[in-house]
């Protein structure tokens, strides 16, 4: 009798710490917390972009600006090959000729590599204020710099990748900046947009913007990386361009 006493006391100690250790297990996941080191589930490699690299400027219809533009790299269109005004490029100017050709192929290349990567957190709306970690992130609508800039965090790592999935369009408003710290580089910074983006007055964007369709960039707005249209065109308007 003494023993099965025992043994039931033994029951009523053991199963609340073996409840405890679940809750405590529980509340021990990992969580979405951007500003975590994997915060996006990054893959880990940049988009390869082959020939488009070699472009900061990319159209497939047509080029417009007003305005002291300046491209500091190639200027190329493809199948299109309408360059209206006089932006100021510090490379070669490719009107639907064989190098934006290939150039135009690769791009196609490099949007869907940037459009099929894992994504490791979804997000939606507007950036503003934010900080990310390196990763992938997927908007399966519209993405915004409304209220505030946005952040990305490198963590000390130089070789840190973002890509961003926008099913939708990209909008910069007005004076918003894509803030690199702690290592990131622009060059590692990747937007696959899926229809346009539109970096409004004196915004500044860091990254490759990978575009079906068109990109339009405000009065005094700059990007700290390449404009690059797959179907569309690309408008200036007293611009800074630097990859």
């Amino acid at each position: 009798m003494m023993m099965g006493r025992n043994n039931s006391l033994l029951s009523v100690a053991v199963i609340p710490l073996f409840l405890a250790g679940i809750v405590a297990g529980v509340g021990c996941s990992n969580s979405d917390d951007d500003s975590g080191s994997n915060g996006g589930g990054s893959n880990g490699s940049p988009v390869g972009l082959g020939a488009a690299a070699g472009y900061t400027v990319l159209a497939g219809q047509s080029v417009s600006n007003s305005g002291a533009t300046m491209v500091n790299g190639n200027l190329g269109i493809w199948p299109g090959n309408t360059l209206t005004g006089a932006p100021t490029v510090t490379g070669t100017t490719h009107l639907g000729d064989t190098s934006s050709q290939a150039a135009q192929g690769a791009l196609t290349v490099a949007y869907n590599d940037a459009a099929g990567r894992a994504a490791g957190s979804t997000i939606a709306g507007d950036l503003g204020g934010r900080t990310l970690a390196p990763g992938v992130y997927k908007s399966t609508s519209t993405l915004e710099l409304t209220s505030g800039n946005v952040t990305l965090d490198g963590h000390g790592n130089s070789g840190s990748v973002f890509i961003f999935q926008i099913a939708s369009s990209f909008t910069a408003n007005v004076g918003r900046q894509v803030i690199l710290a702690n290592g990131a580089q622009a060059s590692n910074v990747f937007w696959q947009v899926g229809s346009s983006a539109t970096l409004n007055t004196n915004s500044a964007v860091a990254g490759d913007i990978i575009a079906l369709t068109t990109i339009t960039m405000g009065t005094g707005a700059s990007l700290n990386g390449r404009a690059l249209a797959r179907n569309g065109s690309v408008t200036l308007l007293g611009n800074t361009l630097s990859p």
